[in-house]
């Protein structure tokens, strides 16, 4: 039998302070527990934080916006060292970007992903699949039978590149329909976005870099919509990034429209006035935008009207982003401190309660995600997939202490608010202590 652990004095969704108990997979009691923790074989989890405070109990974050790298790129990261960087950073499913190498655009290569996840035994991993073939936007990939494969693929994407023929992006909502799938728009325009290197505007103009105008995205996302509206279809937008994006979505939702929509931590916390460095750790696309866009999709979280929190963790070599700005690859990572990010920017500022960090990082993904084993209620009788916060801890970021492959956060040497102590995938610790708990041959922890 697996291990069965009492968490002590621990506040679920910020509420009141009770004992929860994990056994058999799931969440077995919730309430008074004190007698449960002389059971032999029951590890116990003392819930009280620093200076006293009770530790948060979340549902296990899910990530809908992961790029792992493999098969590929196993140099900048690997299905195992990724998903051990989301276990620390409180997830229990994430879901894989298909830009590898091969393209994630067969049953196969999702297979291949899936079962990669499966091994490593960290997470839940949930390949995205192309939307096109080779993301070339020209033919659309085999999204019937990656939906019907082990994987079970229902979120698919082009990100990297947009979907940007309309005909070939309205063939794929309609197509999706059939399966619930939902397709993941990265909203910019080519043509609009040629040669780009930062956010147009007063910060690039005086660094002499070339603009990419919040339009290009507005544009891409306003035709979305309306063709998602047209089908009757879901539709979800990646990265949203500006002040008009966020009203678009806005309009669009109170038509009825099914659109959902992410927002990056570097998209709440950073501006485009961190370029000015020209320190290519703060390159990513889309670019750092302005404080007023800043402002504006947090609002836009706050309300509603942006869904998710997803990371966009792209980890890149040193070699990519150790160069001058221009010739660096755009990305950062975030897996492991994007929690910490979201109190800074929306709980510690009032914006958001953390029942509402649950629903955009565990609920509303899971929902998107179709993953119905995620983002559950902490309540008996529900998976066991949890994680435990901290949230009166303060902690340094340092890129090398990060367990991510590659070292390209923008967040290095920043003091940052909270830190996961434990993350339970199934009753059974990823994270335990702050620290991983790895999986014996037989899945057996700690």
């Amino acid at each position: 039998m697996s291990t069965r652990y009492l968490l002590r004095g621990v506040s679920p969704l910020g509420g009141a302070v009770t004992d929860v108990l994990l056994a058999d997979g799931v969440v077995a009691q919730v309430g008074d527990l004190e007698a449960a923790a002389a059971d032999e074989g029951t590890v116990v989890v003392d819930g009280t934080g620093t200076d006293g405070v009770p530790m948060v109990l979340l549902p296990g974050l899910v990530d809908l916006h992961t790029h792992l790298r493999e098969p590929g790129r196993e140099d900048t990261e690997t299905v195992a060292s990724g998903t051990r960087a989301a276990a620390l950073g409180g997830f229990t499913a994430v879901h894989a970007m298909a830009n590898t190498t091969p393209v994630q655009d067969t049953a196969g290569v999702v297979e291949q992903v899936w079962r990669l996840g499966r091994d490593a035994r960290w997470c839940d991993v949930h390949p995205v699949g192309a939307v096109t073939v080779g993301l070339a936007g020209e033919r659309l990939a085999e999204l019937g039978a990656m939906a019907d494969s082990a994987a079970r693929v229902r979120v698919f994407s082009d990100d990297g590149r947009c979907v940007d023929d309309p005909v070939v992006m309205r063939r794929a909502l309609e197509y999706v329909k059939a399966f619930d799938g939902v397709v993941a728009q990265h909203a910019q325009e080519p043509r609009l976005t040629e040669g780009a290197q930062m956010h147009e505007g007063v910060v690039s103009a005086e660094l002499g870099l070339t603009g990419w105008p919040a339009v290009a995205e507005e544009a891409v996302v306003a035709r979305d919509v309306l063709l998602a509206e047209h089908v009757g279809s879901r539709l979800h937008v990646c990265h949203l990034s500006t002040a008009g994006s966020v009203e678009i979505v806005r309009w669009a939702k109170s038509r009825g429209i099914d659109v959902t929509a992410e927002v990056t931590p570097h998209h709440l916390l950073l501006t485009d006035e961190n370029a000015r460095g020209y320190d290519p750790v703060f390159k990513v696309n889309p670019p750092l935008r302005t404080q007023a866009d800043v402002d504006a999709v947090r609002a836009g979280l706050a309300d509603g009207t942006i869904d998710v929190v997803a990371t966009d963790h792209a980890p890149h070599a040193r070699e990519d982003k150790d160069c001058e700005w221009a010739a660096a690859l755009p990305g950062m990572t975030g897996l492991e401190t994007v929690l910490s990010v979201v109190q800074e920017t929306m709980v510690d500022t009032g914006r958001l309660t953390w029942a509402d960090v649950a629903r955009v990082l565990s609920e509303a993904p899971a929902r998107i995600g179709r993953v119905p084993d995620q983002g559950r209620p902490v309540a008996v009788g529900e998976p066991a997939n949890l994680v435990l916060v901290d949230p009166a801890a303060r902690r340094v970021v340092v890129a090398a202490e990060q367990v991510t492959a590659s070292a390209n956060t923008p967040l290095a040497g920043r003091t940052l608010p909270g830190r996961v102590v434990a993350t339970f995938l199934r009753g059974q610790p990823t994270v335990l202590d702050g620290a991983p708990v790895a999986a014996t041959a037989d899945g057996h922890r700690a």
